[in-house]
């Protein structure tokens, strides 16, 4: 019997470490977005920051370890075999959900999902016990905490209406007094802001943060809260006299430092707050395990009341667990991807988007703009021009490219560090499980929206990514309720077997994703997107067009014999992925047309020729992936409904045709991307050949038709495969016959 319960201690570290690495992943957008979105300091810069502030947060977070242990339910209610179920579905579930919105690259909460698997897991436990004891299911209230879970529930609830709030009228307020000018300001701005700016980060995060964590002398955090005002006003004088000095004397940029103390403050408030959502459940499983070895009593009658006293700190443990942190957060891909997610819907500028618009997204915008409408009718036109002077966006020249510009600047970066670790500060010091994904992402959606980054061209599109990673929120929790009780019900029914063969199948998730998400990275390296024009002359958009034409013939080429091979094949899998593969292409060619305006705007006065020579090169391109997307999509449609495959001899000519299109966009390739553009000039040559293999094969399915074929629908998608085939053959020769003519000229 107690070999069970060691396999499961075991497991339980093995899926605490395992924890760590999906949580931290999902979990550094927090404290690294406004860095990185911001380009204030180098990324190594940064990660050292963050690492420092992380290993630190581990230390101080032995307080909130109560929440694993009497947090949810009443310990005193369940036996040691119960609740070891508890833990090993709790965590399961963890690592499996998290890892999947990592997989995503959607940031999720880890203490949503951490609290609503506590609950799930032990709400199961209860029922079972209500069940097997013939109680009443209002006795639940008997095993559950209700009012601590409510209190906890509505405390992360309350806080994305909070976090939204706060940012969006902090970054107003501040942009009105410092403008996107904020560099011409002068010197004495910067210094108040920064003295006000770190005196917020030392008392909140030094004083509140640290405050149960027994690192800081009681005497000083005593003095400290009881002659509040006293300390506010003696940090905000000295931080502004030392912010004054690194101004003007040491020549270091005030806002740099801000947000290079903010993120050592959200990294450490992270860790303090989040660690018990990773490594709580297993040391609370663990010091059951101790109590109960130690009692000499059957497992299903030992009570672990025992859990409801104080956890004892332990400093090392605390200390690998915030190594395994830092670690992760210098390794993990994942975490860069969802990273991203968050500094692209928080972007000053246009960007590609990732989420597409949606109904609620559509009618949110237009609601605003209503309201906007009528707040601008009754303000006064002085207000008004005031306003608008303030968030005017800077006119500094540059001669930095667009695709290396950082995505918001420092200002509204060092109010997103500030708001975010005062809040998650606050509820660490109350041992308040408030979800620091929730505050840090909503923080910077309210300044992004403050600081007019939601323009007319972004706006339903960043509304619509919004409301999605909310979605997957509340996914999350209802998820994690579900399948925690879920896992736990198996295992009271399956024993032993269940426990182990659940935990394996953890494992094996864990590994299928990581081999899924190097296959992508993999797949994503050879497969480069096409980039935006950001030449200024004809010479500069002839080489950077000429990548995107290679990129995109060689795509092409990959696609269209995927379909043919997947069509013979009769694969529905392999046509979905050709047809999401066009998909991706059209949208980032629709992307390069929507930039154009930029592009024309950019232009020199002497190299206006070059916007007919690119739009030219879009159309052809746009005209490419149509072709494309028809003989994807009409591939997989036919496949998916069953039809009758098509003939061998059908498909005996599409892969003649296949081969002499695979040589020919080969060579088309090769000769932009290694700028052989005399080369073109040959592959011209080939057009006749070209269309009149095509041209052959259908004179011969007409005959075919006529005399043997009895598919209308076999028929009807072989022409349209070879009629589609030969407009893609047409359209690629157009681009050549341009780029030939081009270059003649040059």
């Amino acid at each position: 019997m107690e070999n069970i319960y060691i396999f499961m201690i075991a497991a339980l570290a093995i899926l605490a470490i395992a924890d760590l690495v999906v949580g931290v992943s999902n979990d550094a957008v927090n404290f690294l977005n406004s860095a990185i979105g911001s380009k204030a300091v180098s990324f190594r810069t940064i990660m050292i920051v963050a690492s420092i502030g992380i290993a630190f947060g581990a230390l101080s977070s032995s307080g909130m370890m109560e929440v694993a242990r009497k947090g949810i339910f009443d310990p005193s209610q369940f036996y040691f075999n119960e609740i070891m179920i508890i833990f090993m579905a709790v965590m399961i579930t963890d690592i499996i959900l998290l890892d999947i919105f990592n997989s995503l690259g959607m940031p999720t909460s880890t203490t949503v999902s951490i609290v609503f698997e506590l609950l799930g897991a032990a709400v199961a436990m209860s029922l079972v016990k209500i069940s097997n004891n013939n109680e009443a299911f209002s006795t639940i209230v008997n095993y559950i905490n209700t009012e601590q879970a409510v209190k906890i529930i509505s405390g992360i609830l309350l806080s994305v209406f909070i976090a939204f709030t706060v940012g969006a009228i902090i970054q107003f307020i501040t942009r009105l007094l410092l403008t996107f000018n904020f560099d011409k300001k002068p010197g004495w701005t910067a210094a108040l802001f920064g003295g006000l700016s770190i005196t917020g980060i030392a008392y909140f995060i030094i004083i509140k943060g640290l405050k149960g964590a027994d690192i800081l002398p009681a005497e000083f955090s005593a003095w400290a809260s009881e002659n509040l005002l006293a300390f506010l006003g003696l940090n905000v004088a000295i931080w502004t006299v030392i912010s004054f000095i690194a101004q003007s004397a040491l020549k270091i940029n005030v806002y740099r430092l801000i947000i290079i103390l903010g993120t050592f403050a959200l990294a450490m408030a992270f860790a303090g707050n989040d660690l018990v959502n990773f490594i709580g459940v297993p040391m609370a499983a663990y010091n059951s395990f101790l109590d109960w070895a130690a009692s000499g009593t059957a497992p299903e009658l030992f009570s672990m009341e025992g859990l409801a006293a104080k956890v004892p700190t332990q400093p090392l443990l605390l200390l690998v667990a915030g190594l395994v942190m830092v670690l992760t957060l210098w390794f993990s891909k994942k975490a860069r991807r969802v990273v991203k997610t968050s500094v692209d819907l928080s972007r000053q500028d246009e960007v590609k988007e990732r989420f597409r618009p949606n109904w609620l997204s559509q009618n949110l915008v237009r609601s605003v703009i209503v309201a906007n409408a009528s707040i601008n009718m009754i303000l006064p036109q002085s207000a008004k021009n005031g306003i608008n002077t303030s968030f005017k966006d800077s006119e500094s020249a540059t001669t930095v490219p667009k695709s290396e510009l950082p995505a918001f600047d420092m200002v509204r970066a060092s109010v997103n560090l500030i708001i975010a670790s005062v809040l998650i500060s606050i509820a660490t010091g109350l041992k308040l499980p408030l979800s620091t994904t929730y505050v840090t992402f909503m923080v910077a959606m309210g300044t992004s929206l403050a600081d007019r980054a939601w323009g007319a061209e972004s706006a339903v599109y960043r509304v619509a990514g919004v409301l999605n990673v909310i979605g997957g929120w509340f996914l999350t929790a209802i998820t994690a309720f579900t399948a925690a009780s879920i896992f736990a019900y198996l295992m009271y029914l399956g024993g032993h077997y269940a426990i182990i063969g659940l935990f394996f199948f953890a494992i094996l998730m864990l590994v299928r994703n990581y081999l899924s998400s190097k296959k992508k990275n993999k797949e994503a390296q050879l497969e480069e997107d096409l980039q935006k024009a950001e030449s200024q002359t004809i010479s500069g958009i002839i080489e950077e067009s000429a990548d995107n034409i290679a990129k995109t013939v060689s795509r092409t080429n990959k696609i269209y014999s995927n379909v043919l091979k997947g069509l013979a094949k009769g694969k529905v899998g392999s046509l979905k992925k050709s047809r999401a593969g066009v998909e991706k292409l059209n949208d980032e060619i629709d992307e390069l047309r929507g930039n154009i305006f930029y592009f024309i705007k950019n232009l020199e006065e002497t190299s206006v020729r070059g916007s007919n020579f690119y739009i030219e090169i879009l159309g052809f391109l746009e005209d490419i992936t149509q072709s494309l997307e028809y003989i994807a999509k009409a591939s997989y449609k036919h496949v998916n409904n069953n039809h009758k495959p098509l003939r061998f001899n059908q498909i005996r000519d599409l892969q003649e045709i296949d081969q002499k299109l695979d040589e020919f966009l080969t060579a088309t390739q090769v000769a932009f991307k290694e700028r052989n553009y005399a080369q073109i000039g040959e592959l011209l040559g080939q057009k006749e050949t070209l269309y009149n293999s095509v041209t052959e094969k259908i004179q011969k399915q007409v005959a075919r038709t006529r005399t043997e074929e009895s598919s209308p629908k076999n028929t009807t998608l072989y022409f349209g495969l070879l009629l589609e085939t030969k407009d893609l053959i047409e359209e690629i020769m157009n681009l050549l016959d341009l780029y030939h003519n081009e270059h003649q000229q040059s």
